[in-house]
């Protein structure tokens, strides 16, 4: 229970910044998914051996999934837990409720994220505990005893950006309680794959790879300790095996194997390397001599992305292997065709094949996770995974609005934030034509021309894109990263920037472009000491490699921005890039990523900068600010943990001082210009949050591996500085709200089984605040302009009675009946527009149902736009905010003939409850289901009633009030 002097410790807490708040406040608020339903990197993948219709992945920045219908839906399992990065994912074959996950990606990439450590469940996914190994950031690869649950070992791979001594192999006896590092090279190598001889535990096969990410983008080293290892003592010695694979001085790099189930003497290797000797292995006595059958680049380049061979259980003839497709030979390796992929490369990390089965099939991708029951000749689809990952977020000004990203691997997506069908679905979405990695800028003044990537003109009309790129063919004369800049001006709509060393900026649409600033990266880079050993002389005078890789235009003037490099350089220009000033913050160090800037939306000297050291080694986070156009620069960060790097910073355009933060994990947020962060996760799953923007009342964000997500109404969170210190019990001012039908099907409903997003909630949003629980009574209310009551609800009301045996269909489609909220805390309720329900009516549901969402009917009255009264009423004390309701933006009809509309249907509605409240009769029981029916003729669609319907309620109005 919240304390009573609860709105006198807001004030003094945010006011004085003494203590910040407790997140408890509004964990009743939540975000919700809205896809896009296409899937993004995975990496850990396993069946159940006697279970062949389950199987489980494991996602980067995804977390961990289910599927008990061979691929037909996946269920998260993971949402509650610190991560959501997972490099595998193992199940006990002896006892399949027992799952362990490997958190951190287990790949060298450059927008990799880590974990911290193992975790176990003994229930099958429903709950699970960290086990160790926090350092390892980097787990590839777990295995379990197919006989002992509890005998585990995990593959640390270690830190992407600098040397640790928690990596390299390590075994556990009690189910991960404790741990010992068994096989371990140096600080720079890790552990990669781990493998059990299938018909010998006791035999076990690991690689070590030695590879370290460089702090500037492409930079990767392959160091001097990677190899194949074998024990035949259950992990306690281990020999190294050499003979016939590449040593260290021809390049060896990643090592990937598979075993033969049905004869273990048989082994293959997806071995990188130099000088011609990368390529696929073979042995044929245990790994004890190799030998190369093919060197063919589509199988193992790329090799330290790609590494995984499988034998075919039942045939150690039939070999596949992943790659950006996925190959299969049957004569041993001798020749391999496509088995899968796609053009642009699926890009395939992990197959898995049931032992017992071996034509069930598991393929793990960056496209997500699919299976097949025959073999190959068809798979499940990876259309059905909200595991998108995103770079960067962005919205248009269209109602509804929508929200966009470029995907990694996949290209680009956009998506409604609602659905006209009561839900976000396959119809709401569609790719906009930007590169994987892009920004995406749709034009503010036609949301129908979309900019993006290096770069790009979409138009949505005719689906065309247009590469309109400063240089039509690139001659070196720019450096560009993955993740260009390209962003309008807020204050000016014509001006499109767009960034690689240097800024550009159009007002033609791309037609034409002009260089607006010099090289803004460091003309002289530092080496980080994060480099160690794979430091060599010529780094010290390697020409620049730096870009601008944050844009701020000003929200005040146009010819103000700043902008912020990847080598950690911040730059300013006040006549729009005739002269550019170098304002960077004394503590920022070569390659400190600046990951994005914001300028101020309130005045032209304040400007918000996230510093990402993830690339250094450094997982603190960063967030500098300024208010004297960076002469001088404050680390605001207290708050956010000390492991979260942040990647975003946003300040809200409404709220003075309100700012959010995207780190690797979560959202946050401070109401003090950054002296206390507050987390802001409530019911979203930790992932990798890469960008976050402020649409009008709503927040944003793109995650680097769960898709979009949005929070709906952040007024009250604006609004909890101006909380009354004399009581704690406050109505927060309901932002407007647009009348919008639920939804608008009138087919069948779609099946449970298609991959839905939410939409945002049908009604009006009100947000209140309880000091202490209520015990006594609670209403809220809602009164039009008249001060006539409109709707009525309180703590005392019963849910709603369906008699499910009168119903046709399952109950898994019913919206589940809530009663107002009397917790302390801060509470939402929804109104959904409608005056009460008529009375006397058996309830029925609609064919518009959505799975679990679906209202009951005949509804009340639809409210007509205007002004109306939110009054709530706690004990004696009585609090009432105005809330006013739009017409939604795309309807044509006048405000006239949605006043006519709204007139004909309230007529029926009171003259059924006259029919109600007199005498029972067949005749005014058959006078009550006729004016029911008009009453839903005359609002079915948001246009002037018909005549004949108008002439019906005319009628029946005349048969209720014969005198009139």
């Amino acid at each position: 229970m919240l304390p009573k002097t609860l709105a006198l410790i807001f004030l003094t807490s945010l006011v004085v910044s003494a203590q910040p708040m407790s997140p408890t406040l509004w964990q009743s608020l939540n975000w919700r998914s809205i896809g896009p339903f296409r899937g993004g990197r995975t990496v850990g993948a396993t069946g159940v051996r006697s279970q062949p219709n389950v199987f489980y992945v494991g996602v980067n920045n995804g977390g961990v999934w289910k599927t008990n219908d061979y691929g037909r839906t996946w269920k998260p399992l993971f949402d509650k837990q610190p991560t959501g990065s997972i490099g595998d994912v193992a199940v006990s074959q002896s006892n399949p409720n027992v799952l362990y996950a490997a958190s951190g990606e287990g790949l060298q990439r450059p927008d990799l994220s880590i974990g911290d450590g193992v975790y176990k469940s003994i229930d099958g996914g429903s709950t699970w505990r960290n086990m160790g190994l926090r350092d390892a950031q980097q787990i590839a690869s777990i295995i379990v005893d197919p006989a002992d649950p509890n005998r585990i070992f995990a593959a640390a791979l270690g830190h992407p950006y600098g040397p640790n001594t928690e990596r390299g192999l390590y075994r556990s006896l009690n189910g991960g309680e404790s741990w010992e590092r068994v096989l371990y090279k140096d600080e720079n190598t890790g552990a990669m794959q781990v493998e059990f001889d299938p018909q010998n535990p006791q035999n076990i096969y690991a690689c070590l790879w030695a590879g370290r990410q460089g702090p500037w983008e492409n930079g990767q080293w392959k160091g001097a300790g990677s190899g194949l290892f074998h024990s035949t003592d259950g992990g306690t010695n281990w020999t190294q095996l050499t003979q016939g694979l590449p040593t260290i001085t021809q390049g060896l790099g990643r090592i990937g194997i598979g075993i033969a189930h049905s004869n273990p003497q048989i082994m293959y290797a997806t071995v990188e390397a130099d000088r011609g000797l990368g390529g696929i292995y073979r042995s044929d006595n245990a790994g004890t001599i190799w030998r190369l059958l093919t060197a063919d680049p589509r199988l193992w380049g790329r090799g330290s992305d790609f590494a995984e061979v499988r034998a075919k259980p039942n045939d150690p003839e039939t070999v596949y292997v992943a790659n950006t497709g996925t190959y299969v030979s049957i004569d041993g390796g001798k020749t391999f065709k496509g088995f899968k992929g796609a053009p642009g490369g699926d890009d395939y990390h992990r197959i898995w094949i049931n032992p017992d089965r071996p034509e069930i099939m598991l393929l793990a991708a960056d496209q997500g996770a699919v299976i097949s029951v025959n073999g190959g000749e068809s798979w499940s689809s990876w259309y059905n995974q909200a595991t998108a990952q995103f770079y960067h977020v962005s919205t248009d000004n269209q109602f509804p609005y929508w929200v966009y990203g470029g995907q990694q691997e996949s290209g680009s997506a956009g998506v409604a934030s609602r659905g006209d069908y009561g839900a976000i679905t396959w119809r709401d979405w569609r790719t906009v034509g930007v590169e994987e990695y892009g920004y995406v800028a749709p034009d503010p003044l036609d949301s129908n021309i979309i900019y993006g990537g290096k770069l790009t003109k979409f138009d949505k009309r005719t689906g065309q894109v247009q590469n309109i790129a400063p240089e039509a063919v690139r001659r070196g004369t720019y450096r560009f990263l993955r993740t260009a800049p390209v962003l309008f001006s807020p204050v000016d709509p014509h001006v499109l920037y767009y960034a690689g060393n240097v800024l550009f900026k159009t007002t033609t649409g791309g037609k034409s472009w002009k260089v607006i600033s010099p090289d803004l990266s460091r003309e002289k880079n530092e080496v980080p000491a994060s480099v160690g050993v794979y430091r060599t002389a010529d780094m010290q005078t390697m020409a620049r490699r730096g870009v601008i890789y944050t844009v701020a235009p000003s929200f005040k003037t146009v010819n103000t921005i700043w902008a912020g490099t990847d080598d950690g350089a911040i730059h300013i220009t006040r006549d729009g890039g005739q002269k550019w000033s170098n304002i960077t913050p004394p503590a920022l160090t070569s390659w400190s990523k600046v990951s994005l800037m914001e300028a101020s939306h309130f005045d032209d000297q304040t400007a918000y900068a996230a510093v990402n050291r993830f690339r250094l080694d450094d997982l603190r986070p960063y967030i500098y600010s300024t208010h004297d156009s960076g002469k001088t620069w404050n680390l605001i960060v207290k708050g956010i943990p000390q492991n979260e790097v942040v990647n975003a910073v946003r300040e809200d355009p409404k709220r003075k001082g309100m700012l959010y933060a995207a780190t690797e994990r979560a959202v946050y947020f401070t109401l003090d210009n950054g002296a206390n962060w507050l987390p802001l996760r409530m019911n979203m799953p930790s992932s990798s949050i890469r960008d976050i923007v402020v649409h009008e009342d709503d927040l944003v964000v793109g995650t680097h591996g769960r898709s979009f997500w949005i929070l709906d109404n952040i007024a009250a969170l604006r609004e909890l500085t101006v909380l009354l210190a004399a009581s704690g019990d406050h109505l927060f001012k309901p932002p407007y709200t647009y009348r919008v039908r639920r939804s608008v099907n009138t087919d069948t409903p779609i099946p449970p089984e298609e991959p839905m997003g939410q939409n945002p909630p049908d009604g009006a949003i009100i947000d209140y605040l309880l000091d202490n629980d209520v015990y006594g009574p609670l209403t809220l209310e809602i009164f039009d302009s008249k001060k006539l009551l409109v709707r009525r609800f309180a703590n005392s009301d019963k849910p709603e009675a369906i008699d499910e045996s009168k119903q046709a269909y399952p109950t898994y489609w019913f919206r589940q009946t809530r009663t107002l909220p009397t917790k302390a805390g801060m509470q939402r309720w929804i109104w959904d527009l409608h005056y009460a329900a008529p009375e006397g009516f058996p309830r029925t549901f609609p064919i518009s149902a959505i799975y679990g969402d679906t209202p009951s009917e005949p509804m009340g009255p639809l409210a007509a736009p205007g002004t109306y009264t939110v009054r709530l009423t706690v004990g004696a004390k009585v609090l009432e905010q105005p809330l006013t309701i739009r017409m939604d933006p795309r309807v044509k009809a006048s405000p006239q003939d949605i006043q006519k509309m709204f007139d004909a249907s309230f007529s029926c509605y009171e003259n059924i409850g006259k029919l109600r409240r007199a005498p029972k009769s067949a005749e005014s029981d058959k006078l009550a289901v006729e004016l029911l029916e008009v009453m839903r003729i005359t609002e079915e669609a948001d246009a002037a009633p018909t005549q004949q319907a108008m002439d019906a309620v005319t009628k029946l109005n005349r048969q209720v009030n014969p005198r009139k």
